[in-house]
């Protein structure tokens, strides 16, 4: 029965639309940059990751990083 669930998951996963994976994807930033840090044992504040995430746009669905340098 367990086995099923994760299958469900994934199967709702790869139906839902492009753009709604990307901004799901975009959300959970903060929390994986925070689960990191603590992981590296440094962690940070949570709410403070968010603020600061909040206040960067998301980008275009389909868009392409830019490389730096």
């Amino acid at each position: 029965m367990e086995d099923a669930k994760w299958k469900q998951a994934i199967e709702r996963w790869r139906k839902l639309p492009e753009a709604e994976k990307q901004a799901i994807r975009w959300k959970m930033i903060p929390r994986s940059v925070a689960a990191s840090m603590a992981f590296a044992g440094q962690p940070v504040d949570l709410a403070m990751l968010e603020e600061e995430h909040a206040r960067v746009p998301m980008p275009y669905p389909g868009s392409k990083p830019v490389k730096q340098g």
